[in-house]
């Protein structure tokens, strides 16, 4: 097993304090506050940084959400709120959550150290923005003050980093989204029925991409597990993955990146314990 590098492993272990705000009620709860509900206030929330942007731009940069779920929700999002709002929605959300899940810990030191070195790694990360549109517009928001917000803040900054790199990446290697879902699933590290539905593709779609996959020999068996071609494309793009996210946490050096995840993976670990990533509260679009 190849051994995991400190970069990856300080994004990794640092990922739930961003990847709650997806999963959480405090979300859907202020977002239904301006009008939005459901899935919509997921790509509101999340896009709200481009602009009152449409489904077309959004759908090409989160790349593995069926067009017609993106378009349900986008432009239409912005006749009842707006951008602006929407982020201040997030930012509250998250507020709310962090201090449920870490309760007391969410002054402790160790916050105010981790959210130092994630930002350090966020703004560092602006020197390379070709490529990168979802992390260029986040980088253009104003920080928050709190240290567990910045953390918040920069993690997410880090995340949708890496996201940009991970697209380019799948598009380098010609795996389209849906393509991107199965082959994920056929490693065993995802739930065929969870991103299938929560992104919008029906059964039919869906097998048809299996079809796909296992007609180009990266899938093998009737129950789609990765061949020996699909595991050396994965682990391809996730390698490239980790070369296109290194340049973020380079200021930080190995040691930083080893201390960034020191600091985060208790914090993680009581946010997980507390379900606050439980794929359960997710609510399922129509199909």
């Amino acid at each position: 097993m190849t051994q995991e590098s400190p970069v990856r492993r300080a994004w990794r272990v640092t990922e739930p304090l961003h990847a709650l705000i997806y999963f959480v009620p405090e979300a859907p709860e202020r977002y239904a506050a301006h009008g939005i509900d459901g899935m919509t206030g997921y790509f509101a929330s999340r896009a709200a940084a481009l602009g009152p942007v449409g489904a077309g731009p959004v759908t090409a940069l989160f790349y593995n959400f069926h067009p017609r779920l993106v378009a349900r929700a986008l432009p239409a999002a912005w006749a009842v709120t707006t951008p602006a709002a929407m982020l201040a929605a997030r930012m509250d959300a998250a507020d709310a959550a962090l201090r449920r899940g870490l309760g007391d810990a969410v002054d402790s030191p160790a916050v105010a150290e981790a959210a130092a070195l994630a930002r350090r790694a966020a703004e560092s990360a602006a020197a390379f923005p070709a490529g990168r549109p979802l992390y260029a517009a986040h980088a253009e928001l104003p920080w928050p003050a709190e240290p567990h917000l910045v953390l918040f803040h920069a993690q997410t900054l880090l995340r949708e980093f890496r996201g940009d790199g991970h697209c380019a990446a799948l598009l380098q290697a010609g795996v389209t989204g849906p393509e991107s879902l199965v082959l994920h699933v056929a490693s065993g590290e995802a739930d065929a029925g969870f991103l299938r539905t929560t992104r919008g593709w029906s059964a039919d779609e869906w097998a048809g991409t299996v079809d796909g996959l296992r007609a180009r020999g990266l899938l093998a068996a009737d129950e789609p597990v990765l061949s020996d071609a699909g595991r050396e494309l994965r682990a391809g793009v996730e390698a490239a993955t980790d070369r296109l996210t290194e340049p973020a946490y380079r200021v930080l050096g190995e040691a930083g990146c080893t201390r960034l995840a020191e600091l985060t993976r208790p914090l993680s670990r009581t946010v997980v314990k507390a379900g606050m990533l439980n794929p359960a509260t997710i609510v399922n679009p129509r199909t």
